[in-house]
């Protein structure tokens, strides 16, 4: 964020004292986050769909690695050679390899449970629709049950980021998944939402015209949820145009190849991500706008179940499912790793947590907002910040 001059520093006082809502005018005016100490002036919460904890801290599990149990239709020797080592630090860099590689040498990762850390969804079902709105809105909603429940009524942070005069138009959303133009409530947001298979409009460039041309004749595992890959290319020209500063990221396949039993596919696309992570991150990082300015807050919307059966599904009939990660990387966050023997932490501090990167307090505007995650933020200069490539 550019650093005002002291005279238009002069001028937003004078005009919030002569507002009958002069604190309103105050809260809107857009702090600079080095006014905080903060180093941080962009931030991204990414979100791949439906990633058990347990893959994330140890990598693949061997009892899937079949056809029987987990529906794979390479031969186990391969899938062995893909995906096993029998040493768990390995196993789970070799899925993850920027997580383990990166994050957690830079940043912090929460939920492992085997090693006292646990991470977990308040909402009390473990679907998507819900676990999206506790993430951007900081809450659980028992009204909000299922997929299918239509324009979200809460206030999300991003919403009111965009809503900032310093952030206005600075706000975006991408993601495979159709049904987030509903948890971001398209209509009354006015956020720029590009979501499903839904062909980019307006000025269009021969990539805009290719993609969108891919929308409309590839076939889809999900009618409504195109595949990771294109919402990852037309993310990253957008970066790289539009230069926002706050960036929702959404990716879908690792839940759907979930439902469909197919776990080599599931280790596949998660894989996948991971690198599509380390593409924003390493595109971020070449260009000045975002060099040394970025955190990247990376998690999930649920668990999943255990078991021959139960990994393929979630939800309140699955036990597991409320289980989830949040992983952490930026200037302002100390490397403290993977994170063990700590209170649990959930869900719903993801909002709150984002917010404050920015040097803004969601829970003002949204009171039932929980608080944000602790140690994960604080300000500069403080002693053992990981460095950012």
């Amino acid at each position: 964020m550019s650093s005002r001059t002291g005279a238009s520093r002069l001028q937003t006082l004078m005009l919030c004292l002569l507002l009958t809502a002069g604190a309103t005018c105050a809260a809107d005016s857009g702090p600079n986050p080095a006014q905080h100490g903060l180093l941080t002036e962009n931030v991204v919460l990414i979100v791949p769909d439906g990633i058990r904890w347990q893959e994330v801290f140890t990598g693949a599990e061997k009892a899937l690695l079949n056809d029987k149990e987990g529906g794979s239709w390479l031969d186990d020797k391969t899938l062995l050679e893909n995906f096993w080592r029998d040493d768990v630090a390995e196993r789970r860099r070799l899925l993850f390899p920027f997580l383990w590689g990166t994050v957690a040498q830079q940043g912090q990762l929460f939920g492992n449970k085997a090693a006292g850390s646990s991470a977990h969804v308040t909402n009390g079902v473990a679907y998507s629709y819900p676990g999206y709105n506790e993430l951007v809105a900081g809450f659980g909603d028992p009204r909000i049950d299922s997929n299918e429940f239509g324009p979200n009524p809460n206030l999300n942070v991003f919403e009111w980021l965009n809503g900032q005069p310093d952030l206005r138009g600075r706000v975006a959303v991408y993601a495979t998944w159709g049904t987030f133009g509903d948890i971001f409530n398209r209509q009354r947001s006015g956020l720029h939402i590009q979501a499903g298979p839904r062909p980019k409009t307006g000025k269009l460039s021969p990539r805009d015209e290719l993609l969108n041309e891919l929308y409309v004749t590839t076939t889809l595992l999900d009618a409504d949820d195109l595949y990771n890959s294109f919402t990852q290319a037309a993310m990253l020209d957008y970066v790289k145009e539009a230069r926002p500063r706050v960036l929702f990221v959404g990716y879908g396949e690792t839940d759907s190849w979930a439902h469909s039993g197919r776990y080599d596919l599931v280790l596949t696309a998660a894989r996948q991500v991971d690198r599509f992570v380390e593409q924003l991150w390493n595109t971020m990082q070449s260009m000045p706008q975002y060099r040394g300015k970025t955190t990247f807050i990376v998690t999930t919307d649920h668990g999943r179940g255990s078991g021959p059966v139960d990994w393929k599904e979630h939800g309140i009939d699955s036990p597991g499912s409320d289980d989830i990660w949040i992983a952490v990387i930026g200037p302002d966050t100390p490397a403290l790793g993977e994170r063990r023997d700590v209170p649990p932490v959930t869900q719903a501090q993801v909002a709150a947590t984002l917010a404050a990167f920015l040097g803004r307090d969601f829970r003002q505007a949204a009171p039932k907002a929980a608080a944000p995650l602790p140690d994960v933020l604080t300000p500069a200069p403080h002693a053992g910040r990981g460095k950012q490539p």
